[in-house]
Order: structure tokens, then C-alpha cells, then sequence
């Protein structure tokens, strides 16, 4: 048997959606496909081409017949290049499903693929599930590792993560149908047992949420198809919904510690997700709706003058509680209706010095509600130091026993006078 420094390797040139193998050919394959429409490799490519084209073209006149990199049948969603963005999208799905059952084809029975993948969006997760399900490959394990560099440039003020989720398949060889009911305690179980690890492992924010959808491919898709009651197929969206909760509840309770989730109104779970995954990035609408669905809110309730929420274009961010107090409608606290909102106008009294007004407004709201410091605390640890916002809740943090005094007196005179009348 040769040794690993005595064999040659064979490098060759081809596509992936038409491997130059024979069926049950590889005990393994090992890929990094495309990540959906982030990066166009080709164009980048051509950087490097030309220069190579010049020093070594002649030696290999096959590789560099063309004036710049071949971009028409590379798998990258493009607009640009493919008419528009649905046509763009379903290029992109049909040739990522078709490179998916190549390496179903040359995999041998007890083979197994190892496929990279790093992506924000939901949408471009539910692309890769469906391909990969399609092509009849289910994953066994999946687990996020440190890959992205957090000062890139395209991780400037944005939602960016810093894993890329390894995700180890098999060929599926069973046509098992699920019943969706017992596949969601499934789900639930799993995704449940290795978000422990993963919190344990010091895996947060936007990272935290991605990596919980390899543990629920795992228990989903061992299956051939999943079923509800009715008969109808579970989609891969519906899926992802489902999980996306299952993440949201399980990191609140972390997040929360002690305090009881019930006594949080649905606003501020949201805020409280949205500063804890994306800090004070903007992220596009469709991620930020979702992430509110998971705890039950609307996100389009929460937008407008001196709202918890700020629309731009396609994208939204969540102001910070000075930015908010800006608005005549929050300084008149017209749009106080939860949680969230009181704590803000508090740090924007405290931000004024206006000690009076704020204890008088702490007694008036949550001033003697312990879950609502708790809030206040939770939303401090997920800052990032030297954060305004976060500066502002530790100093009305700080000043949390006196205001607790001035409520319980406050509640000690109307209990006497209660009991005068």
C-alpha cells in the first residue's frame, strides 16, 4: 500500500454538475460550493487570469483560450448575468441540485460528503436543503466553525457571520415517510441537545441561529418525505420557521437567565434578539420579519416615527433609545405600549438627568417588576463594550436600588391611603 508522500495527485479541469467519474466511485467528497449570490469568483478571478494568461498561457493553451475566466456556467446567482433575479435564482438552484447528484452518483453506497456552507439568509439555507434533499443525500451531523473574518469589508455594518457550517451527508437509502408531529419533537430534541453544545462552545448571535439548522436537517431529512396529518409534504420552509422558534426560545432562556419568559411581552423578545444576533447592523427585511415571527410579532406594527423599528428600502435596523427620543411621539410616550418602549424612554430621562420624571415613570411602568431589569441587564451583556446604548443601561443600572426604593414607598402610600378610604 502506497503511502500518502509516495502517490501522485491528479488535479483536473471540469464541471461539477458533470463529474469525469463512474458511479460508486469516491469513499468521500469534500466541497465548498458557491454561497449563494456573495461572491461572483469568476469576476474576481480575472484579476489573476490576465497576468497568468501571460506568464504561463502558452505552456497551458486549453485553460487560457478565452480574454477573461469562462462566466456563463459558473453556479453564482446573478442578476446581471441571468436576466433578472428570479431567472438568476433559478439558475442558481438547478445547477447547484445538479452538482448535488453528481456527487450522490459518485459517492459510494457507505460514502460520505462533507459540504461547507455560510450564508445569513434563511432563503439561500432553504436553496442548499432543497438541492441537497432533491438529490437524495440527507446530513448525519453538521457542525460551525470560525471561518470569516470579522473586519472584512462586507462585514462593515452589516449582519455577517464568522462560521461556515460543515455539513457531513450520506446517500439516503431508505424511502421512510415521517409523520410531521413526531418529526418536530424530533427536531426539537436535537436541535435542543446540541445548542447547549454550542452555547457551551461560546457560539452566539446571527452563528447561533444558522447553527442550529444542521441538527434539524439531521432529524428531518432521514427521511424520504415528511408529512402533516392532511397528507400534505413539509417544506423545507416550514422547517426553518419551525426551528427559527425553537432557537429563538431556547436563547431567550439563556440570554434571560432566571427571569420568566412569560412576563416579556413579544417586542421585547424581539428587540432583545435582534441586539443579541445582529447588534446594530442593518439586515434585510425579510431576516428581520422572520426573527420577529419566531417570538410572534409583526415587524411592520413596530415601524414609523419614533418606532421601535426603522425601515430603509429593503433593509431595517432598530434605532438606539437616543435616536428614538428624538421623535415628539416618544417624548410624549404616544407609542408606549410595552416593555421595551418604557426602558427606553428611562434611559433617555436618565440620559437628561431628569432624576424626578424618572422615577416617577419607573413607578408608573415596571420600576418594581424584577424581569424588567432583568431585561435591562440581559440587553447590557450583549453589547459590545464601550456601545452607547450599552453605557446608558449600566448607568440606570447603577442607580436600580434607589429607583426600587422610591417605588416601594410610593407603593407604601397608596397602600395607606387605600386603607384610609
Amino acid at each position: 500500500m502506497k503511502s500518502i508522500t509516495e502517490s501522485s495527485p491528479k488535479v483536473l479541469h471540469g464541471s461539477a454538475t458533470a463529474l469525469p467519474w463512474p458511479d460508486n466511485f469516491f469513499d468521500a467528497v469534500l466541497t465548498d460550493p458557491p454561497y449563494y449570490d456573495n461572491v461572483n469568483y469568476s469576476a474576481l478571478s480575472d484579476f489573476f487570469y490576465v497576468w497568468l494568461k501571460r506568464t504561463v498561457g502558452d505552456l497551458y493553451p486549453d485553460l487560457f483560450a478565452t480574454p477573461l475566466t469562462p462566466k456563463s456556467e459558473e453556479i453564482v446567482q446573478d442578476p446581471n448575468r441571468q436576466n433578472g433575479r428570479e431567472a438568476a435564482r433559478a439558475f442558481f438552484e438547478q445547477r447547484l441540485t445538479q452538482a448535488f447528484r453528481e456527487i450522490h452518483r459518485v459517492l459510494k453506497p457507505d460514502g460520505i460528503a462533507v459540504i461547507v456552507f455560510a450564508h445569513k439568509t434563511t432563503e439561500a439555507w432553504e436553496t442548499v436543503i432543497n438541492a441537497l434533499l432533491e438529490a437524495g443525500l440527507y446530513m448525519t451531523a453538521s457542525w460551525p466553525i470560525h471561518t470569516e473574518m470579522k473586519k472584512r469589508l462586507n462585514a462593515q455594518e452589516t449582519a455577517s457571520l464568522a462560521s461556515a457550517i460543515y455539513m457531513v451527508c450520506r446517500k439516503r437509502t431508505t424511502s421512510e415517510v415521517g409523520e410531521y408531529p413526531t418529526v418536530r419533537k424530533e427536531i426539537e430534541a436535537r436541535v435542543r441537545e446540541k445548542l447547549a453544545q454550542f452555547w457551551a462552545e461560546g457560539i452566539r448571535g446571527a452563528d447561533f441561529f444558522m447553527s442550529a439548522i444542521g441538527p434539524a436537517v439531521e432529524a428531518f431529512g432521514k427521511y424520504a418525505r415528511v408529512e402533516k396529518l392532511s397528507g400534505e409534504p413539509v417544506s423545507v420552509a416550514e422547517l426553518l420557521e419551525y426551528v427559527r422558534k425553537v432557537v429563538s426560545e431556547f436563547a431567550l432562556e439563556r440570554v434571560l437567565g432566571s427571569a420568566q419568559l412569560g412576563g416579556v411581552d413579544a417586542s421585547t423578545r424581539f428587540y432583545l434578539l435582534y441586539r443579541w444576533t445582529y447588534n446594530h447592523a442593518r439586515v434585510h427585511f425579510d431576516e428581520a420579519r422572520k426573527l420577529a415571527q419566531g417570538v410572534g410579532v409583526e415587524l411592520t406594527t413596530l415601524w414609523g416615527d419614533g418606532g421601535l423599528v426603522e425601515s430603509q428600502k429593503e433593509y431595517v435596523r432598530l434605532p438606539q433609545p437616543l435616536e428614538r427620543a428624538k421623535s415628539t411621539r416618544f417624548q410624549r410616550q404616544e407609542l408606549f405600549k410595552t416593555m421595551i418602549d418604557a426602558l427606553h424612554y428611562a434611559l433617555w430621562l436618565w440620559y437628561e438627568n431628569d432624576q424626578k420624571k424618572l422615577q416617577e415613570h419607573l413607578t408608573m411602568t415596571y420600576g418594581g417588576n424584577e424581569t424588567f431589569w432583568q431585561v435591562a441587564q440581559a440587553i447590557s451583556e450583549v453589547l459590545p463594550d464601550g456601545d452607547k446604548e450599552k453605557q446608558l443601561l449600566q448607568g440606570l443600572l447603577y442607580g436600580r436600588s434607589s429607583y426600587q426604593t422610591y417605588y416601594q414607598k410610593q407603593q407604601s402610600i397608596l397602600d395607606i391611603l387605600k386603607k384610609g378610604e
